[in-house]
């Protein structure tokens, strides 16, 4: 990745909200489909404020989605944009560009997908009290799913785990590491993949 217009760097790096998708099943952009009358990735993006990890690393895969998110974004808050290296190439290659950033360190990183408009900020909270000392994440559950992608995680771990090249969903290589799991409302953990989700 690289930056291409941050409010600050460095060690304070404590989310990663990933809106670098194709929104194909959607058929159109994710990130500002709105809901309540707030597009997708405001209501992320304040979730993740409202809960301390910021400033907040926006991962795009176009330069002109920085203009465009940027003007739903509430102004205020602390945001980096990045550029995917390869547009489109999958959440498991943003998280290893995000890790592998030699002007990022942080203990620990919240992830974000742009596309689970319920998230409240209060799942960011309680997901930093489950962490345990051995883990190298802790990830919610609705009870049937795991949510990989809402994950909080310990970069260094975590990237030194991750298989280069390895294709199997992230859910699985996250379940062979230390990790716990949090128990969390189905509600809130909903993203939207169709028109349908949005009903």
């Amino acid at each position: 990745m690289r930056c291409v217009g941050s409010t600050s760097f460095g060690d304070c790096m404590r989310s990663l909200l990933l809106a670098g998708g194709r929104s194909m099943r959607m058929g159109r952009d994710k990130a500002l489909l709105e809901v309540d009358g707030e597009p997708c990735i405001a209501r992320v993006a304040m979730a993740l404020a409202e809960a301390g990890p910021e400033p907040i690393r926006i991962a795009v895969a176009n330069p002109e989605d920085v203009e465009s998110y940027g003007a739903v974004i509430d102004p205020q808050l602390d945001v980096e944009w990045v550029l995917d290296a390869e547009p489109h190439s999958g959440p498991i290659e943003a998280l290893v560009e995000a890790f592998e950033d030699p002007l990022v360190e942080s203990e620990t990183i919240q992830l974000a997908p742009v596309d689970v408009p319920w998230v409240q900020s209060d799942l960011f909270v309680s997901l930093e009290e489950a962490l345990d000392s051995a883990d190298a994440l802790v990830m919610p559950s609705d009870g049937v799913w795991n949510h990989p992608l809402l994950a909080l995680v310990r970069p260094d771990v975590v990237l030194s785990r991750l298989i280069s090249g390895d294709r199997r969903p992230l859910h699985l290589q996250f379940a062979e590491m230390p990790h716990s799991i949090l128990l969390e409302d189905a509600s809130i953990l909903r993203n939207i993949n169709h028109p349908e989700d949005l009903e």
